[in-house]
């Protein structure tokens, strides 16, 4: 009953019928995750509403985005390459290189790793794993950098805290900013970062409102609503 005395206290000092300010609401979640002492630091994340229609091709949201203060999180890296792009890949710090062999293993059942990364000449290989990696969002794409002959910049970019986002079928996007651990300067900034990103990553087809609704909260903690005119191109 501890952890509900606790997240009932934590409830009483958030209005669930207001909208604050983003640095106001970064302050609360902050508050709220450090006071609440559990054994785990608390990932702080996002919600975004979006007016989109995702059943409209022209209306995709995805991109990737490199957050000034990382996410905290030690990223899993796999890289298909052969030859010398192998080797720059290991040396960048992949934490698995391969071609076929590691196609085999995934389709095995083995799914440590939180980003894909590919060479053009390797998507061959990469494209039977379609119904492995599509679902878990985790198919190497051009437009997101993880096709490319470029392994190293890849791999450090994924090591140093860019994260991948995409508007989920209700058009809602969620990613995980930062930790409970950061500053609230370091959390205020990556979530500057990552609502920029989803404001330029407007599809041309939407009319109206584009950002409907934004929500801070920690893993364990009650969500926080951002009043969006405190946020740069809130609907642009």
């Amino acid at each position: 009953m501890a952890h509900g005395k606790k997240f009932r206290k934590v409830l009483t000092n958030v209005d669930r019928n207001k909208a604050y300010g983003l640095a106001d609401a970064v302050k609360l979640v902050k508050q709220n995750a450090t006071q609440a002492q559990r054994k785990f630091d608390e990932t702080i994340e996002v919600a975004v509403n979006l007016g989109i229609d995702t059943k409209q091709s022209d209306q995709t949201v995805r991109a990737m985005i490199q957050l000034p203060h990382g996410t905290g999180k030690s990223m899993r890296v796999i890289v298909f390459a052969k030859g010398e792009k192998a080797e720059e890949a290991r040396k960048a710090g992949a934490d698995a290189v391969g071609g076929d062999d590691l196609a085999e293993k995934i389709n095995g059942g083995w799914s440590e790793f939180d980003r894909v990364v590919a060479t053009p000449d390797m998507m061959g290989v990469v494209g039977k794993l379609g119904k492995v990696l599509g679902p878990r969002g985790l198919m190497p794409n051009p437009k997101l950098g993880t096709v490319t002959p470029n392994v190293v910049e890849a791999v450090k970019a994924a090591k140093a805290g860019s994260i991948e986002f995409r508007a989920e079928k209700a058009g809602i996007v969620q990613a995980g900013i930062g930790k409970a651990s950061f500053t609230e300067q370091a959390i205020l900034e990556n979530a500057k970062a990552f609502l920029g990103a989803i404001a330029k990553a407007r599809p041309a087809g939407v009319k109206g409102t584009y950002i409907n609704r934004i929500t801070l909260s920690s893993t364990m903690g009650p969500g926080v609503k951002v009043d969006l005119t405190t946020v740069s191109g809130e609907s642009a």
